[in-house]
């Protein structure tokens, strides 16, 4: 008589005696382990003797402007949203002025480079509205880069939704606003969460630009200290790993919504 089997491990687990977390992290620590070693010996034929006395000196400076980072990258963030949401249901809008000027505003900041932008809005668009504070400045700017991005995400996610669903709606009686907003808008937010963080990811290190033009973020902060001390690896690995704790995390969140999200066509 063939026993009754209450539990069967999964192939892998019963392979190799271990469970998917515990081999999870036995990966990372192997990754951990390659990379370090490929960074010591690296680092170990430079023949550079590092001196971080003299940068320890100017740690509040960096502090300060790994902070004004996230300042500046979360007021963007907000802002960029409120704009992109414009933009990216202008693009659908039976308004013709409207739909034009956001197809072109989504061409012209896609298509033209971060740095000209920062150059070209703080010196002339900036100048000529008098808006003199370079911290405002600096939020307007990535806000308007990343919107575009954000418009995008939000043009496809809501295009995205089957035509057969507003047809549905419209035999239903709702009205533009009610499709959006009982239709469209709640699958749309699943879709576009996962891009929307990637996003985010990329405004914090697009925002390491606006130290051309002064603004006291973590990278002109790494800047000053270089120019103090003389010593451009030992100011420029903190900036690198600042980015890093960042950045991280808004990766692993973004993987973790793509999966809590997915499901099939």
């Amino acid at each position: 008589m063939k026993p009754h089997v209450f539990f069967e491990p999964a192939r892998g687990e019963a392979e190799t005696g271990l469970s998917p977390e515990i081999r999870h992290g036995v990966n990372i620590v192997i990754v951990a382990v390659l990379l370090a070693a490929l960074f010591w010996f690296a680092f170990s034929r430079l023949n550079y003797t590092f001196n971080w006395a003299s940068v320890w000196r100017y740690r509040g400076n960096l502090v300060r402007g790994f902070g004004m980072t996230i300042v500046i990258s979360f007021f963007a963030l907000l802002l960029s949203i409120l704009v992109g949401t414009f933009f990216g249901l202008g693009q659908r809008s039976t308004f013709l002025p409207l739909r034009y000027l956001s197809r072109a505003y989504v061409e012209v900041i896609r298509g033209t480079p971060l740095l000209v932008q920062i150059l070209i809005f703080f010196y002339v668009v900036a100048n000529a509205f008098g808006i003199g504070n370079r911290y405002t400045v600096g939020i307007i700017i990535m806000s308007m880069f990343s919107g575009a991005y954000v418009s995008e995400i939000i043009r496809s996610g809501v295009e995205g939704v089957a035509q057969s669903q507003l047809e549905s709606a419209r035999s239903l009686g709702f009205t533009t606003l009610q499709t959006y907003r009982f239709i469209i808008m709640p699958q749309v937010i699943t879709r576009i969460l996962p891009p929307l963080t990637g996003q985010f990811a990329s405004l914090i290190k697009d925002s390491s630009l606006l130290s051309i033009i002064a603004v006291n973020e973590f990278t002109q902060m790494a800047r000053e200290v270089n120019a103090n001390t003389f010593s451009t690896l030992e100011s420029y690995i903190p900036l690198a790993v600042g980015y890093l704790l960042l950045t991280l995390p808004i990766s692993i969140l973004t993987k973790g919504l793509e999966r809590k999200y997915a499901y099939a066509d």
